[in-house]
């Protein structure tokens, strides 16, 4: 039985508000779940986030009133958190007066996303960043499953699908064939999708497992994937978290070529015959990334089926 935990990077909306949309599972044996969950959270632990969620889009970002703050490295955590707050508080003070609604909720958000990181520094929020995706390629019985769709090459009419639903059933015939090349007739391999909470997600995807379960996907039948996805509350299990750092590891190195957390994920990409299969970047042709010199079979090309949308899956 394998477990694959799946969240998302970047939106799927075309255009969106970012360059690429990911969706990534990372997959382990349930005999390990435990182990991997604790291991995490032990890293979070050493950073005053035992408990906390990871969320590394709001982790790593710049947070402007540390930098206001006299000597902030040096100060210690019950400091640095009593300082920052107190900053923020009086910035949602000064942008509540200009009378400003939608600045307002939007400051309001971000303080709401990064409060529990604001006792770290960034380059302490980079290395607790790190530290996960290091202990995750070190999971040498995990698997790594994911699309990676630049929207700048994504035509939903074409592809008579949206790109979050082109990604899912990706995701999902992956996994598929994976649990199907693990297991025997005479021992079969069964695998379960667990998701990162969104109520409307969470209907989507529901619908299109059934779907799948009746008709299967566009390249295999669904019978080693039980049930419908088992949706979570991320802030809960360390193991979405863990996916959340996957998906967001790949989409920056898409985006902006950043190759730290990249380079340690990566290395557990689904393999086969040394040719990487689980994860794929759906974008021009011609791309040389890591990804897609990893997915191409040499010497040949990658296999495109003309009219559609999507090139086999291995």
């Amino acid at each position: 039985m394998y477990l694959c935990y799946v969240d998302e990077s970047g939106t799927p909306d075309v255009p969106g508000n970012t360059s690429h949309y990911i969706l990534a599972g990372i997959s382990v044996p349930i005999r390990h779940w435990r182990t991997c969950d604790a291991e995490v959270e032990h890293i979070k632990a050493r950073y005053g986030l035992a408990g906390e969620e990871i969320h590394v889009a709001w982790l790593l970002r710049s947070y402007i009133e540390q930098s206001r703050i006299a000597g902030f490295d040096a100060l210690d955590w019950r400091q640095r958190r009593q300082q920052a707050e107190s900053l923020r508080k009086a910035e949602l003070l000064r942008v509540l007066r200009v009378n400003n609604p939608k600045l307002y909720h939007r400051t309001r958000k971000a303080f709401r996303e990064t409060g529990r990181y604001v006792h770290l520094s960034l380059d302490e929020r980079r290395a607790l960043a790190i530290e996960v995706a290091r202990c995750v390629s070190r999971w040498g019985f995990a698997h790594l499953f994911a699309e990676c769709i630049d929207k700048v090459h994504f035509d939903p009419a074409r592809c008579q699908k949206p790109a979050e639903e082109q990604a899912f059933e990706q995701v999902v015939s992956r996994f598929e064939l994976f649990l199907k090349n693990v297991g025997t007739p005479e021992d079969k391999a069964y695998g379960l999708l667990i998701h990162d909470n969104n109520p409307t997600v969470a209907r989507r995807h529901t619908d299109l497992m059934k779907r799948y379960h009746e008709g299967g996907t566009f390249w295999t039948g669904v019978d080693s994937i039980i049930e419908t996805p088992l949706f979570v509350d991320s802030q809960l299990t360390s193991m979405v978290q863990v996916a959340d750092v996957c998906a967001y590891a790949l989409r920056r190195y898409l985006e902006n070529g950043e190759t730290v957390l990249f380079d340690l994920v990566f290395q557990r990409a689904d393999r086969k015959d040394d040719v990487v299969v689980g994860v794929r970047h759906f974008t021009n042709p011609t791309c040389t990334c890591a990804i897609c010199t990893a997915h191409r079979r040499q010497p040949a090309a990658p296999v495109v089926r003309e009219g559609l949308c999507d090139e086999t899956v291995e």
